[in-house]
């Protein structure tokens, strides 16, 4: 059994921003000895950028990226310490990896990466995940951890992805606003309702929130894999999970999930364009399952090359599938419209008949 473990910046720090070590030091126990018992762990953890706010004797996280970036510098080797001395206590070797939105988004890198994860977990190490904040940039970032926790768990074709809150799991609104909120034990499949529930929320040391955990939660279930959601306050919770126990809130995985390519087409590419199409491509796409033909194009947004990742817009302006095109943004522009018998008259040469090739596109509608 594969499990991935992410751990957030608040429940690694304390009221004052600095690194609880006692926290790291049972969160090493328990992991550790689920770990003797065969089971293969990753854990996907922030943090950095708060271990080097009191290094540098900083009281809040600095708003501008530079800044950010050299904080994440000096506090990530703290925080790969921290990591080290406690799991050594029970005598796990531990790796560390940084990754970027590009790291995952080439699909060589993304191939490499899963390699070495796996090579490292047959190893008997337990590789620790984190994001590499000192060289990210908006452009490149995922997000957040949760986000990145919910790829590799699709990278590594995970078992399960536990999440570790500082609540009990999903409420029925905020418990900490609203005394009569009931926690949501099993979430069968996603709604609108499911993540208006989880509102955006912001938090002094990390980047989270509810929201961003449901919305990790549906990738990850797209790719076969439960998800829960729970309290990482509570020693014992992690090992309650493994164990099949009700504990905080379970999402339950989709019956037909996505291949790991196309998991990785749907959440590790970049877009590079969006492909405006017609009412009769949207039908072809979603409910005959066919490949995108120059003919059901309206109109062509970005600047993207063969191969680029692109999303298909409705008429509604909704995003309905996701796809790696053909062709280049200029010669889409010349062929949109038009029939797939006309693709050689006009550019002079044929690549495929169809723009993004079903193999090549995720529904996302």
């Amino acid at each position: 059994m594969r499990v991935v473990v992410k751990i957030g910046s608040n429940l690694l720090t304390d009221k004052t921003g600095r690194i609880n070590q006692r926290r790291i030091h049972f969160i090493a126990k328990e992991i550790s000895e689920i770990n003797n018992k065969s089971l293969e762990i990753v854990i996907v953890s922030s943090g950095a950028i708060a271990s080097g706010l009191k290094k540098l004797g900083m009281q809040s996280k600095p708003k501008e990226i530079r800044k950010k970036q050299a904080t994440a510098a000096v506090g990530q080797p703290l925080l790969m310490w921290m990591y080290e001395k406690h799991f050594l206590k029970y005598k796990k070797h531990i790796a560390q990896i940084l990754l970027t939105r590009d790291d995952l988004s080439n699909r060589e890198r993304y191939v490499n990466a899963k390699n070495t994860l796996i090579t490292l977990l047959e190893m008997g190490v337990i590789p620790i995940i984190n994001e590499n904040d000192t060289v990210a940039t908006d452009e490149i970032k995922f997000g957040d951890n949760d986000q990145l926790a919910a790829l590799v768990s699709g990278l590594i074709e995970a078992n399960h992805l536990i999440i570790l809150s500082d609540v009990k799991g999903l409420y029925t609104s905020d418990p900490k606003k609203d005394p009569d909120a009931k926690i949501i034990k099993n979430v069968k499949e996603f709604s609108k309702e499911i993540e208006t529930i989880a509102k955006p929320t912001s938090t002094g040391y990390g980047t989270g929130g509810m929201y961003s955990k449901v919305i990790a939660a549906k990738k990850a279930t797209s790719f076969g894999i439960p998800v829960s959601i729970i309290n990482g306050r509570k020693y014992g919770n992690i090992t309650a999970v493994i164990k099949g126990k009700n504990v905080g809130t379970y999402f339950e995985p989709v019956k037909e999930k996505v291949t790991s390519r196309k998991g990785w087409i749907a959440y590790a590419t970049r877009s590079k364009g969006n492909l405006y199409i017609d009412s009769g491509a949207v039908k072809a796409l979603i409910k005959n399952g066919k490949s995108l033909l120059p003919s059901g194009v309206k109109k062509v947004e970005g600047d993207f090359d063969v191969g680029d990742a692109v999303y298909c817009i409705d008429e509604k302006g909704e995003r309905i599938a996701k796809g790696l095109v053909n062709y280049s943004s200029c010669e889409v522009k010349l062929i949109k419209g038009k029939k797939s018998t006309e693709i050689e008259k006009i550019l002079g040469y044929k690549y495929s008949d169809e723009i993004i090739h079903r193999d090549n596109l995720v529904i996302l509608a």
